[in-house]
C-alpha cells in the first residue's frame, strides 16, 4: 500500500474504534446548558444565545412584526441578533408611524438598512431630525449641509475606518446613532460590518466581565491631530481645538443602553487610552500593563463572526445604526475605486453603567 493509503486506513480504523467507545460511554447532553457544553475559554456561541434568548427567541418581537405589516414593509433578517434591512418604505417622505416604527426596529435589531432611497442632502438631514438633535463633526468634510459629513475614498485615498469601533466615544455625549447614505460605490466591495455590543458583553469569559464592570476608561481625539508631515496642525491651532472641545472624557467599558437597559461592551480602540482604566468609584487607576492587556483582549471581543452581520451596499442604500449597542467597520477592499457615503449622526447622551439594569 502506499503512504497515503496506510494512513487512511489506521485514520479510519481509529476513527472507528474512538466513536464506538464514546457511544458505550455516552449521555443525552441535549438539555445540558449550553454555558457548560462550551470551553471556559470561548464562550461567544453564548453571547448570542443569551442575547437571542432575551429578544424572546425571535429575530423581532411581535408587535414591531405587526407594525410592519400595516406600513406594506418587509423585513429581511442579515443576523439572529441583529441587523434587518427593511424593504418597501419611503424615507423622503418619513410618517410619524414610520419614523415610529423605525425607532422601535432599531433598538431590537441595533442596525437598519433601506435600499432605493437616493436621498438629497436636505432629505437625508430632515429624516435624521426625526430622531433628536444632530451633531455636525469638526474633523471632517462637510457636504452643503453642515450637518453632513462627507466619507470619501478612491485613488490616492485608501479607506481607513477598517477598525472595529463605535463613534465618537471622545465627545461628553456620544452620538445616538448614525445615518449613513451610499452615493457612489465600487463596483465590489466595500461592505459594512457590524457586530452585537450587546452579545459581544454576555460572551465574554465571566472572570473577564466581572474584572471591567464598572471601569472606566479615558477618551479623546488625538488621532485627528496627529502630526502627518507637511499636513501637520500649528500647536497653536490644535491648542485652540483643545479648548473649544473637551479633550479627554471618561466613559464606563460597559454601558447601559439608556432605553432598553442592556449592556453593551463600549469602546473604541483609536479613541480610548489604553493606560487609562480605573474604578471611579474608588479612584483606584489599573497599572498600566494590566490596563492595556485587558483592552486588548477586549478590542478581540467584536471580531468574533459569531456576532456579526454583513451590509452589502447599493447606490441609494441607507443604514441607520445605534451607537450604544453596535460596533462597526468598513472594509477597505476596493482601492483605487471610489466609495462616498454621507453621514448624518443624531445627538445622544453622557454614557452610564448601572448594573441593576440588566
Amino acid at each position: 500500500m502506499t503512504d497515503t493509503t496506510s494512513y487512511n486506513a489506521r485514520a479510519i480504523d481509529t476513527a472507528q474504534r474512538l466513536m464506538a467507545m464514546r457511544r458505550a460511554t455516552a449521555r443525552d447532553r441535549s438539555g445540558v446548558p449550553l454555558d457548560d457544553l462550551l470551553p471556559a475559554r470561548d464562550k461567544a456561541a453564548l453571547g448570542v444565545q443569551r442575547e437571542y434568548e432575551r429578544m424572546g427567541g425571535q429575530p423581532v418581537s411581535d408587535r414591531l412584526a405587526a407594525a410592519a405589516e400595516r406600513l406594506g414593509a418587509s423585513l429581511e433578517h442579515l443576523g439572529l441578533t441583529l441587523g434587518t434591512v427593511i424593504h418597501g418604505v419611503d424615507l423622503a417622505a418619513p410618517t410619524d408611524d414610520l419614523v415610529a416604527f423605525v425607532r422601535a426596529a432599531l433598538l431590537e435589531r441595533k442596525v437598519v438598512f433601506f435600499r432605493d432611497q437616493h436621498l438629497s442632502e436636505a432629505e437625508q438631514v430632515a429624516f435624521g431630525r426625526r430622531f433628536g438633535e444632530l451633531d455636525a463633526f469638526p474633523f471632517g468634510r462637510p457636504g452643503d449641509d453642515p450637518f453632513i459629513l462627507e466619507i470619501a475614498h478612491g485613488p490616492g485615498s485608501p479607506g481607513y475606518e477598517n477598525g472595529w469601533h463605535t463613534d465618537v466615544t471622545w465627545m461628553e455625549e456620544p452620538s445616538l446613532g448614525s445615518i449613513a447614505q451610499l452615493v457612489e460605490g465600487p463596483a465590489v466591495g466595500g461592505d459594512t460590518l457590524f457586530a452585537d455590543s450587546h452579545a459581544a458583553y454576555l460572551g465574554l469569559p465571566v472572570a473577564l466581565r466581572e474584572r471591567v464592570d464598572g471601569l472606566h476608561g479615558v477618551n479623546d481625539y488625538r488621532i485627528f491631530l496627529a502630526d502627518r508631515g507637511e499636513a501637520a496642525f500649528d500647536p497653536e491651532v490644535v491648542a485652540e481645538v483643545k479648548d473649544a472641545i473637551p479633550f479627554g472624557v471618561t466613559h464606563p467599558i460597559v454601558r447601559t443602553h439608556p432605553e432598553t437597559g442592556k449592556q453593551a461592551l463600549y469602546l473604541h480602540g483609536g479613541f480610548l487610552r489604553h493606560e487609562s482604566l480605573h474604578d471611579p468609584v474608588t479612584g483606584e487607576h489599573l497599572p498600566e500593563e494590566e490596563s492595556r492587556e485587558l483592552v486588548r483582549q477586549l478590542l478581540a471581543q467584536h471580531t468574533r463572526p459569531e456576532y456579526q452581520c454583513r451590509f452589502r451596499w447599493e447606490i441609494g442604500s441607507v443604514a441607520f445604526w445605534d451607537n450604544r449597542a453596535v460596533q462597526h467597520y468598513a472594509s477597505s477592499d476596493y482601492y483605487p475605486e471610489r466609495r462616498v457615503l454621507r453621514r448624518v449622526t443624531v445627538r445622544g447622551d453622557r454614557p452610564f453603567h448601572r448594573p441593576e439594569a440588566g
